[in-house]
């Protein structure tokens, strides 16, 4: 429901700002400028150098009309896209159940660390698995469960630093983040929810494999990013309709 609701909101607020940030006069006369030209090579597809003459006009109208709608596109999508983000991080994953074994993987910067990590748990969460270290991939995996609903903060020691991680159990939306990164600005921008890992750790990342979140559509799981898509795009052309703005 909470998607639905999301949809339609953002679908407005898309057209609104699109038809606030767009020359709507040119772009109407760009579009009838186009109508003409694909009428006329219907009209006249027997006389070949008007039918030529046509596309050559609509080729241009088409470049002229992407030149109107260039600028308010990019007011739309680059505010929609950071939206969409912050959004994916509450319904992009659910917690985890409790009393359900997930893993906690650490990453460390090169293998002179990695016999050096050992874990702190909060009483809520315990181990269930002995740590299996991955020298290939410099990782250390800890087979955790979380016996009580709620956030964690999870510890990494190697030697006198730590790092942590915070984690989410349970069945309520929760702002989660599967991993927690050193440097990497854009991929933290995008998958992460936390702070960078401090500079100069031997702990590069710490990840958490949370389930993936799908809503149920007729007996299949689709992506909530998929069916916002979808239900966004079928609003703002409602609304394009009912307030009257070209796009």
């Amino acid at each position: 429901m909470i998607v639905v609701v999301l949809s339609i909101v953002i679908g407005l607020m898309m057209v609104v700002l699109f038809g606030y940030t767009s020359d709507q006069k040119a772009i109407g006369i760009a579009k009838d400028q186009l109508k003409a030209h694909l009428l006329a090579v219907r009209l006249f597809r027997d006389q070949l150098p008007v039918v030529m003459g046509s596309y050559g006009k609509i080729l241009r109208g088409t470049g002229r009309y992407l030149k109107l709608a260039f600028k308010p596109l990019l007011y739309v999508i680059i505010p929609i896209t950071f939206l969409i983000v912050q959004l994916d991080r509450y319904l992009g994953a659910t917690p985890i159940p409790m009393n359900i074994p997930f893993l906690l993987t650490a990453q460390t910067t090169g293998p002179d660390a990695l016999n050096n990590l050992s874990i702190e748990l909060p009483p809520e969460i315990t181990m269930t698995a002995p740590a299996v270290h991955v020298a290939a991939d410099n990782e250390v995996v800890w087979r955790l469960a979380g016996a009580q609903s709620g956030r964690y903060e999870i510890k990494i020691n190697s030697g006198r630093q730590s790092a942590t991680k915070v984690i989410c159990i349970g069945d309520n939306l929760a702002r989660t983040s599967p991993v927690r990164l050193q440097d990497q600005f854009w991929s933290r921008m995008f998958y992460s929810a936390e702070p960078a890992l401090p500079a100069g750790s031997p702990v590069k990342s710490i990840a958490v494999n949370y389930p993936e979140r799908e809503i149920d559509i007729a007996g299949y799981g689709m992506n909530w990013i998929w069916l916002f898509f979808i239900l966004s795009m079928i609003a703002g052309f409602i609304f394009k309709e009912l307030l009257g703005i070209k796009i």
